[in-house]
């Protein structure tokens, strides 16, 4: 036995763990020896050489390995592992874990017999594989982490032998290799090791070699990722723990593994989890959890916390019943200043909710735990982390999901979430919104009458409850009651003794049997009584209990309105989805959110969150009002979208329409809305008889809004809208009348209005004897006193002005028999007495006389002369308006066709010739006197001269343009128009004479108008409007003037900007709508540069604090807008400050608050700075307290901006601020003496 390798694992461990190269092989092969110095000379048929006889010796006996020439080759080989091949590194692995695995055997058999010598050299026989095995793995561990860094340079050159190993190394997977060993492991480790070594020292050594090669092979994230070699891991530890002690040291690596590998976290959970269910050893997980609670962090480390609260979350969804033992110490986590930590408790009192929930023995422990739990739950909602207070959220929305509902926990969160909707955090705010969501879907109260949440529906249930439980009651006079000496107050007489009676039992009768019998029902009765009043009582807690749950919803809708307009594009689409939610439940707060989202398709799609918004905002529309059920079949389908899309219309906004229209057209270009829907809203509103007015509006205006994707929806069915919108049906309801000419206005779609003959979608501009534009000038004539005619009468103004190739013309006929209606009602001449309408003549006779007749009154109507005047007057000032955007357009068309004649130059064709010279020729000479007719005249001969001669500029026939609209509308002396300056102006300026309200709204709504054509006729009646803006009581007239004046600042700013304090002084209007209006209109005005800011910022800054929440919404944005503009805020921020100081209406707090969000834009160093320095030399100058408070305030929230290198402004104005109001005082005291 000389030739017995001597080995002492414990020398060898302390060898391995310094150096493995320390570890002396001196019996090792020869040539292997050689090949320390030389590393090259290590090839593989050398290695195989040497190995095999090594291989071919174990095989036959598993003693094998004690031969010191076989032992120290291999430790030789392991210490050179870098420089083998992988080939040769598998064959030893092999090697080693066969050895091991034979040498188990063995043991097994040997275990039988008592014969220590034997056992004593099995002993070393183990320690020698162990040894082995722990090496290899390590070598093997080493390998695997170099593979993905050796495997790239491989491709590049192959030469080498390092490279060629690493070529290799990518080949082998040694993962199957790595399984077989923990196998080996496990079956040496189920023998009896006691036996085996004697004391638990030797015995702890040995299995420490394994339990370090699994630690280590689990450091690995690939290897742990598999399924079979984590089963393999938590398999020799378990053996190891259960059997043979290895307790304590699993704690401490776990524990470690925890601080160091974030990939550990789940797997080490899942290892307690099958040591205390397969082993029943669940001692282990309370150590490592009381360890874990009494550890310590660093607040610089993050990986820490966030590996320990993912294995704690873990752990408690798969071993509650442990961790639930140690909430108590877990509990202290909440204290921790790591917010990874106190999330792990947040959810692990929710795994321990859902745990108790399924347990049937409710006992009073039981009731404790939950009320804990729910208790801390609900805490963490105000935690001062956001992603704690979202967890919160999260772990509820799961708890929802359960089958016991907790309605009185449910509604408590429920008001938190609610109250989370205003939390500062988005993304606590959209975690509100989704939670409010999932607590109405799995809502309790389910049971008795469906899942709908109708408030009115529950709060009538609740009331019929109430009457039964009324009509239950007994009657205040009834037996069992008694009164109290004041004869009010009713006593139970349970509460009262018998009165006091001599002998009373003397008195007593025997009952009879009638008597008994009537006893027994009347206690029958009144036991079924008690019951149904038992019932009824419970009936009416669950209504109150629903109610209160849908007055939170209720309420939370309104806050989540707000959110639709949140900047965070996630929240936005979390809201949406919230409405979704409650409108299928019949929320009835649901109807106002699904409205407001219509804003959200104007969400900007530059990037794919806005896009995002706008196709969300799609499939949201798309489910709720054009996915019909599964059931309907195609026709049934279309009626029940085509009632959908007109609901839409009801009771909407006109900001609401003009949204609805973007997304309806939006949604007919994408294919949403098919042929047979759009025929089934042309039926709704063609149908010849009566039926809901607003249903065939909405039709038609649903109509209109889809034309914009494709004008030959209307085209098609013009015939229709002539006989219904524009007939019998559209006289007697002006509002039908305006939606149709709103649909007109699509046939030629609006990016083609300049031209005369548009694309293929579409039409070409009509002549004036066309039919429909007769009867849209027959609509002006209606005699009426519906505030409805001005509404049709904008539209139809505006339709003639888009479909007819000569607006002017077809205009000036209009006005001039609308002023012989107002001015000659009271005469009945022959010419006015017809009463034909369009709609009942021969379709054969002359399209203009057709015109003709339609401009006549109706027999028999008669209008106060005040109105007929106001729509008089409205006529001419649209027409005014819509003539000079006419002009804009001829413009426009003559520079478009000037360019292109450049470009081409072609010959000029003759039957173009022909078409161009044929418009002057229809023209009557009396239409072409009018001023309408002179622009379009001259429109005309400037196209002659552009065809014959090609020479005109586009300068001269700007020129043109502007003598026209400036002298020749409103003074020209063949004008139409200028006959109705003079009198409008007189109409405004006696408003004692004409006192009518509506005449004088419509006289100051032409004014404006007129004024925006002239600059001559601005200038001479700029006083006039500005003392109405001034005077008039109708709020509709100041915001009128308002915006009039926004406009000719536009148009004739050298007029305006003198008196652009007239407009800043609405802000103080006494009525919102005009201070609205005006805030508005500056905004616009300011942003777009069009009016110099002279130190009225002020006034707008006020309006950040003012009562209605839409005005202080709208000042936020414009100051929003107003910051990224050269430094605006900065430059104005004296002045604005002045203003507001020496503001005595406004509350100190409200300026305070002012003040901190103008100086959130001040985000220079330099400007902050240069701000102090200014306002620092107003406390000097400070004559009040309250100046001096409010100059130090904004000292305040600048100060913090300056950077170090203004440490010493810093100081000089904390001295003086130091020294307090008293101190300037002192200094003016001294200054004045």
């Amino acid at each position: 036995m000389d030739d017995q390798a001597n080995f002492d694992i414990n020398e060898a461990l302390k060898l391995y763990f310094n150096d493995p190269k320390t570890i002396p092989t001196p019996e090792a092969d020869s040539e292997l020896v050689d090949c320390e110095s030389d590393p090259d000379s290590l090839t593989l048929p050398l290695i195989n050489s040497v190995l095999d006889p090594i291989v071919d010796s174990i095989a036959g006996n598993a003693d094998g390995i004690t031969r010191s020439t076989s032992f120290d080759t291999l430790q030789l080989l392991l210490k050179t592992s870098s420089l083998l091949p992988t080939h040769a590194l598998s064959k030893i692995f092999d090697l080693v874990v066969s050895g091991l695995s034979a040498e188990a055997d063995a043991v097994l058999q040997d275990l039988e017999s008592d014969e220590q010598d034997v056992l004593q050299h099995h002993k070393q026989i183990l320690e020698m594989y162990g040894f082995l095995l722990h090496w290899a793995i390590s070598v093997v561990e080493v390998r695997a982490a170099e593979k993905p860094t050796a495997a790239a340079p491989t491709r590049k050159g192959p030469k080498g032998s390092k490279s060629k190993s690493s070529a290799k190394d990518g080949n082998w997977d040694s993962t199957g290799q790595i399984q077989v060993a923990m196998e080996a492991m496990c079956k040496v480790m189920k023998l009896r090791l006691n036996r085996i070594f004697a004391t638990t020292s030797e015995r702890d050594t040995f299995v420490n070699l394994f339990t370090r090669s699994v630690y280590l092979i689990m450091e690995s994230e690939a290897r742990i990722k598999t399924t079979a070699t984590r089963m393999f891991c938590f398999k020799v530890l378990c053996v190891a723990v259960k059997h043979h002690g290895h307790a304590f040291g699993a704690q401490t690596s776990i524990v470690q593994n925890l601080t160091y590998f974030e990939h550990l976290s789940e797997p080490m959970a899942e290892f307690l989890h099958i040591l205390s269910e397969q082993y029943d050893y669940p001692q282990l997980s309370g150590e490592i959890m009381r360890e874990l609670t009494n550890k310590e962090f660093n607040p610089n480390d993050t990986k820490g916390p966030k590996s320990i609260s993912i294995f704690l979350t873990k752990l408690s969804e798969l071993e509650p019943r442990l961790v639930i033992k140690e909430m108590g110490l877990l509990a202290k986590f909440l204290d921790s200043e790591a917010y990874t930590l106190r999330c792990a408790v947040i959810e692990v009192c929710g795994n321990l909710v859902a745990d108790l929930s399924k347990q049937e023995e409710r006992t009073e422990n039981y009731k404790v735990q939950i009320n804990a739990f729910f208790d801390t739950l609900e805490q963490r909602f105000l935690d001062t982390n956001p992603y704690c207070r979202c967890r919160a959220m999260q772990v509820y929305m799961k708890l929802c999901d359960l089958e016991q509902k907790f309605p009185k926990r449910r509604q408590a969160v429920t008001e938190l979430a609610v109250q989370s909707l205003q939390d500062k955090s988005s993304n606590v705010r959209r975690n509100a919104v989704k939670l409010i969501g999932k607590l109405v879907s799995t809502h309790p109260f389910s049971v008795m009458h469906g899942g709908q949440l109708s408030h009115k529906e529950w709060l009538s249930r609740l009331e019929v409850v109430e009457n039964e439980l009324t009509a239950l009651k007994p009657p205040p006079q009834s037996p069992g009651l008694a009164q109290t000496a004041d004869g009010q107050a009713k006593v139970d007489s349970d509460l009262l003794d018998d009165a006091t009676q001599i002998d009373a039992a003397s008195f007593e009768k025997p009952m009879t049997e009638e008597e008994k019998a009537a006893a027994l029902r009347k206690a029958q009765e009144d036991a079924a009584t008690s019951e149904a009043m038992g019932k009824l009582q419970l009936t009416k807690k669950y209504y109150a209990e629903a109610l209160r749950f849908i007055e939170s919803v209720h309420e939370a809708s309104e806050i989540v309105c707000q959110l639709l307009s949140a900047r965070n594009k996630s929240e936005v689409i979390e809201a949406m989805d919230f409405f979704v939610v409650i409108d299928a439940y019949k929320v009835e707060t649901a109807r106002i959110g699904i409205r407001r989202m219509l804003r959200l398709i104007w969400t900007k799609g530059n990037s794919d969150e806005g896009k995002g918004v706008q196709s969300h905002l799609i499939d949201c529309y798309k489910g709720l009002f054009f996915d019909a059920p599964e059931s309907f079949n195609g026709n049934d389908a279309a009626n029940f979208i085509a009632r959908n899309m007109i609901s839409l219309t009801f009771g909407a906004s006109p900001a609401e329409l003009t949204s609805l229209e973007q997304l309806l057209s939006t949604m007919v270009k994408a294919g949403h809305v098919s042929e047979l829907v759009i025929n089934k809203l042309w039926q709704v509103y063609g149908v010849q008889k009566d039926i809901s007015a607003a249903q065939r509006r909405g039709a038609i205006i649903v109509l209109g809004m889809i034309a914009l994707a494709d004008p030959e929806i209307v085209v098609k069915e013009t015939e229709t809208m002539l006989r219904i919108g524009l007939g019998q049906y559209g006289r007697s309801d002006l509002l039908l009348a305006k939606f149709t000419c709103i649909a007109l206005k699509r046939m030629i779609p609006a990016a083609k209005k300049a031209q005369e003959k548009s694309a293929s979608t579409g039409i070409s501009k009509m002549t004036n004897d066309n039919a429909v534009l007769a009867r849209l000038a027959s609509l002006m004539l209606v005699s009426t006193d519906s505030q409805d005619w001005f509404g049709m009468a904008e539209q139809a103004i505006a339709a003639i002005y888009v479909l007819s190739n000569h607006p002017d013309v077809l205009c000036s006929e209009v006005l001039r028999q609308k002023t012989r209606l107002v001015f000659q009602q009271t005469h009945k001449a022959p010419s006015l007495s017809r009463a034909a309408s369009p709609e009942t003549m021969d379709n054969s006779q002359d399209l203009k006389q057709t015109a003709e007749e339609a401009m006549e009154p109706q027999e028999g109507t008669r209008q106060k002369p005040s109105v007929a005047l106001s729509q008089l007057l409205f006529a001419v000032g649209h027409i005014a308006i819509k003539q000079i955007v006419h002009l804009e357009l001829c413009e426009m068309d003559f520079k478009r066709r000037k360019q292109e004649q450049e470009k081409s130059k072609p010959p000029i064709d003759a039957s173009l010739r022909k078409s161009m010279g044929q418009a002057p020729s229809r023209k009557k000479k009396s239409a072409a006197e009018d001023v309408e007719g002179q622009p379009e005249k001259q429109m005309e001969e400037e196209k002659d001269e552009l065809d014959m001669i090609g020479g005109t500029t586009e300068d001269d026939f700007t020129e043109a343009i502007v003598h026209i609209r400036e002298r020749e509308l409103l003074y020209g002396p063949n004008s139409l128009l200028a006959n109705f300056g003079p009198l409008v102006a007189e109409i405004c300026a006696n408003n004692t004479a004409y006192q009518d309200q509506n005449l004088q709204a419509a006289a100051t709504l032409c004014l404006a108008k007129l004024m925006c054509v002239s600059g001559e006729y601005c200038e001479r009646n700029l006083p006039l409007l500005i003392t109405i803006l001034e005077r008039s009581d109708d709020p509709i007239v100041r915001s009128n003037a308002v915006i009039a004046l926004g406009d000719m600042a536009v148009c004739f700013n050298h007029l305006i900007d003198e008196n652009t304090d007239f407009l800043y002084r609405r802000l103080n209007d006494r009525d919102g709508s005009v201070k609205r209006t005006c805030l508005m209109t500056l905004t616009f005005l300011i942003l777009a540069g069009q009016v110099k800011v002279k130190g009225q910022l002020g006034e707008m800054a006020k309006c950040l604090e003012d009562e209605d929440k839409k005005i202080a919404d709208l000042a936020r944005m414009f100051f929003t807008e107003l910051s990224t503009k050269d430094n605006a805020v900065y430059n104005h921020f004296v002045d604005m400050f002045s203003l507001l100081s020496s503001e005595k209406e406004l509350d100190e707090d409200a300026l305070k608050r002012i003040l901190k969000f103008l100086c959130g834009f001040i985000e220079k160093d330099k400007h902050a700075k240069n701000l102090s320095e200014k306002l620092a030399a107003r406390l000097a100058r400070c004559e009040t307290e309250t100046q001096w408070n409010h100059t130090a305030y904004a000292l305040g929230l600048l100060q913090h901006k300056n950077g170090s290198a203004n440490s010493s402004v810093n100081e000089e104005i904390g001295k003086v601020l130091a020294g307090g109001f008293r101190v300037v005082q002192g200094v003016q005291a001294e200054a004045q003496g």
